[in-house]
């Protein structure tokens, strides 16, 4: 026992120094040194510097690793491809100075200038027969038209005029309201008058009367016909009124054009006394009332052309445009395209509602109505080449008429389902029908007047007043026919400007969704076989 416990003691110990015992630590003194702020910067650049910044469009570097002492980078990002915008197209002028249409102009100009020769002939002879001759037979004719058939026309004159700015005015105030009211009053006070110029019982009357009444009764189917129009046309007729207010000004053109009206219908009243003891009375007669109506229709588009502009200006460009500039445009640079126009849109447009008129009807006669279809067509491509949406363009960029026409007609086309909204508008036959109830009020004024001082003169003292208050109207309503046409225009053009509510994009979205019913037409009549 004793032996192997001293056997197994120097195992131990050559064990324990094998393996070798970890000396006792030695004593150490510890120092805490505390760096200044920018010694500790400058230590952590050292340890990992940073890569300088470096601003470029090409794709960023190669990250680079940790083992060749760089910084660690983010991932490599999509290569920058730099995005080319397509510069917005240069706007049209709007401060052409070119003469548009200058054949026209040159031709009304000379026109003029034939008239006013002619109107002083006739006063002239008038005045020398009744002074001279007092009691020649032609001075005895003429005294008695000034004194029985004159006054009666320029009563109706000066009713038109007061007429003309009452339904502008009342289209202002109430839009709304007042496109039911002129549907129908059209068709009531034709009515009446030709009822009463029947009542006259004389042969002359009787005709003008019929003739009335059966206009009063086509008036009143187109009322019934448009029904469906006369909402959309009231909302835009209020929308379309509202930037006059914000113009002060805007109708001084319309009223001095009506007070030149009002001037030039006087004297050319007295020519056409002394025209009725000249040669061939009858051609010479039907020249001055062909003149008056082109010169009357200038007036009224030269007062377009001025609102079409400030209206215009407004809508595109948002510009608060001079009237009293646009006023002398249009009498100077447009003037050559209201002359154009002024004789080929009422042409074209009554060409255009006759063809559609006999469109309407089908019946047994093919060739009668295929020809009624062929005159359509052709009615409708050139409607493309004039139109009185013309105007706006002619005011606003100082095109030529047929270009304008051209133009606005290609805006609507490039919006789905423009062309059928502009074609469907009844704000023309809203205006014309002013005119229509306004001269049937002057006749109803004249005839009365005309009836109790001298019968003879009643039909064509009452021809005439409806002829000049018609005329007169028109001139007062090319404000509001204004506004309307550089609604449509305007709209075409940027549909998206923020002067603009939903009333037209509605009504767009209204006639894709429904397909706009065909127009109604008679039913066919079948003869049955033998």
């Amino acid at each position: 026992m004793g032996a192997a416990a001293d056997n197994a003691a120097p195992r131990q110990g050559e064990a324990e120094r094998g393996r070798g015992r970890a000396p006792a630590p030695e004593a150490r003194e510890v120092k805490v040194v505390v760096d200044e702020p920018a010694a500790a910067v400058a230590r952590l650049q050292a340890q990992r510097p940073l890569a300088p910044l470096q601003v470029t469009t090409q794709a960023p570097p190669t990250p680079m690793t940790v083992a060749s002492g760089g910084v660690d980078q983010p991932p490599p990002l999509a290569n920058y491809q730099p995005v080319m915008q397509t510069p917005p197209p240069p706007l049209a002028s709007l401060n052409s100075r070119v003469y548009t249409n200058q054949i026209s102009l040159c031709l009304f100009l000379l026109h003029l200038a034939a008239a006013g020769l002619a109107v002083g002939f006739f006063v002239y002879r008038a005045v020398k027969d009744i002074v001279q001759n007092p009691r020649s037979h032609n001075a005895r004719r003429e005294r008695s038209l000034l004194r029985k058939w004159l006054p009666p026309v320029e009563g109706a004159v000066a009713l038109s005029i007061v007429l003309a700015f009452a339904w502008q005015k009342a289209v202002r105030a109430w839009p709304r309201a007042m496109v039911r009211v002129i549907l129908w009053s059209g068709f009531g006070v034709t009515l009446a008058v030709g009822s009463l110029l029947m009542c006259f019982s004389m042969p002359a009357t009787v005709g003008l009367g019929v003739a009335m009444v059966v206009f009063s009764i086509g008036t009143g189917l187109y009322a019934c016909w448009v029904t469906r129009r006369v909402g959309f046309t009231a909302r835009v007729f209020e929308k379309a009124v509202q930037p006059v207010d914000k113009f002060r000004g805007l109708n001084g053109p319309a009223y001095l054009m009506v007070a030149a009206g009002f001037v030039w219908i006087s004297v050319w009243c007295v020519a056409v006394i002394g025209a009725v003891n000249f040669p061939f009375p009858g051609l010479t007669i039907l020249a001055l009332v062909v003149s008056l109506a082109w010169t009357a229709e200038v007036m009224r588009n030269v007062a377009n052309l001025t609102a079409s502009r400030v209206i215009a200006l407004y809508y595109l460009r948002g510009m608060q445009s001079s009237v009293q500039f646009s006023f002398q445009r249009a009498l100077s640079y447009n003037l050559g395209s209201a002359c154009l126009g002024s004789l080929f849109v009422p042409t074209i447009e009554a060409l255009r509602i006759l063809a559609r008129g006999l469109n309407l009807l089908e019946g047994e006669d093919e060739f009668m109505f295929s020809c009624a279809h062929c005159c359509l067509n052709v009615m409708n491509a050139v409607f493309e080449y004039g139109n009185s949406w013309a105007f706006v363009h002619i005011a606003a960029y100082g095109r030529g008429f047929v270009q304008a026409s051209q133009s606005t007609w290609l805006q609507f086309e490039r919006l789905p389902g423009m062309p059928a909204l502009a074609d469907a508008d009844i704000t023309s036959s809203v205006c014309f029908l002013t005119g229509v109830t306004s001269g049937a009020l002057c006749v109803a004024l004249a005839g009365s007047w005309t009836f109790v001082t001298h019968k003879h003169y009643t039909a064509t003292v009452s021809l005439m007043a409806f002829y000049v208050g018609y005329l007169m109207t028109r001139i007062g309503m090319a404000l509001p026919q204004a506004c309307v046409g550089c609604y449509y225009v305007c709209y075409a053009e940027n549909p998206g400007s923020r002067l603009f509510d939903k009333t037209i994009s509605d009504r767009l979205g209204k006639m894709q969704e429904d397909m706009v019913a065909p127009t109604p037409r008679f039913p066919h009549q079948h003869v049955g076989a033998a």
